[in-house]
């Protein structure tokens, strides 16, 4: 298959973006096009003795930036390295696009002006996938829709289970919704009709997940609007990261402690590896017609090239026949479901 991959996405782009191009093409021997500026990517490409790899370069004359506003760069920038790469999977040159840029920019240009939405899809949603006691978890949606609807909500979970069953190789993931509590009746309105369009579907659907139920593991599929999911995804990996600096600030505060760390370094490089997003690389924009996936701003070159691997996998499940085939086939249960919900409102 044929990667594009954002070379100018990253906070300190193009060398973590294309150094991980660079570490994907060694590894997995696919063609890697790099869409970027091509005079910063070659000089790039020549400090890592890339030139008998399969890596090529596509030019684009602007970069979207992440302080760039979405609802402008979809017209404001339209040779930007976003457009430009997800253009090539649009057209058939590539067979997946990941970028570590802004992330609304990469909704806004995908959904309006390039892949456009997968049919029957009412919104796009963002995922992320984490790693919780040893398993992935596809936490879907992290940011794309604030304010969701009860339907929107029922195609996430479609979308996040197809994700987990053809792309991670979950035989039957287990969708939850994320609330306040794990009882049916616990949750807002939208939880509340969300939860009647859940069961009126074949999803296996186990109900209402707490946060603190969710890092035990259980679950395989979390939805959530985008609002609360964005906030829990960021309040975790601030945890993550301020419970990882505390440890690290009180193994070194004596030479006892010190000790005790270079004996305990191989258990917690195997924690390391369990929380660190950068072993996941990123994740789906799931929606559009098109594989395209999304790393973390802050991506190192070993993170660009596990994005580079979703990708693969997304690509090798068949994610996006199998996200439009799932979509038309619950179509009808949604909006039954959505009907009755109109008719008990209404009575």
């Amino acid at each position: 298959m044929r990667i594009a991959i954002d070379a100018m996405g990253t906070d300190h782009c193009p060398a973590p973006d294309v150094e991980g191009a660079v570490l994907a093409a060694r590894e997995f021997g696919d063609p890697i096009v790099l869409v970027g500026d091509e005079a910063r990517i070659r000089a790039e490409l020549a400090r890592h003795s890339a030139s008998a790899l399969p890596i090529t370069v596509a030019h684009a004359a602007e970069q979207v930036t992440m302080e760039d506003k979405p609802s402008q760069v979809g017209k404001g920038k339209p040779d930007s390295s976003m457009h430009v790469g997800m253009n090539l999977v649009r057209d058939g040159q590539a067979d997946a696009f990941v970028t570590a840029g802004n992330t609304g920019a990469a909704l806004s240009i995908a959904t309006l002006f390039s892949l456009k939405r997968i049919e029957g899809v009412k919104r796009p949603a963002i995922t992320a996938v984490i790693r919780i006691a040893g398993q992935s978890v596809v936490f879907v949606d992290v940011g794309a829709n604030a304010d969701a609807r009860p339907e929107w909500m029922a195609q996430f979970a479609i979308m996040g289970r197809i994700y987990a069953k053809y792309a991670l190789g979950l035989s039957n993931p287990r969708v939850a919704l994320l609330s306040n509590g794990e009882e049916e009746g616990k949750g807002n309105q939208l939880i509340h009709d969300s939860t009647d369009l859940l069961k009126a579907m074949d999803l296996n659907y186990v109900g209402n997940v707490e946060p603190k139920d969710l890092l035990g593991g259980g679950v395989d599929v979390v939805v959530a609007d985008g609002f609360v999911g964005n906030v829990f995804i960021k309040t975790l990996e601030s945890s993550t990261r301020m419970l990882t600096s505390l440890i690290r600030q009180e193994l070194m505060g004596s030479t006892l402690t010190k000790i005790g760390a270079v004996l305990a370094r191989s258990a917690f490089e195997r924690v390391r590896r369990q929380i660190d997003p950068f072993e996941i690389g990123g994740a789906p924009l799931l929606g559009v017609n098109g594989v395209v996936i999304i790393a973390h701003g802050r991506s190192n070159a070993f993170a660009i090239k596990n994005a580079v691997r979703q990708a693969r996998l997304a690509v090798d499940g068949g994610l996006i026949d199998a996200i439009r085939e799932g979509v038309a086939s619950h179509d009808t249960a949604v909006r039954v479901a959505v009907e009755q919900q109109s008719a008990g409102d209404g009575a």
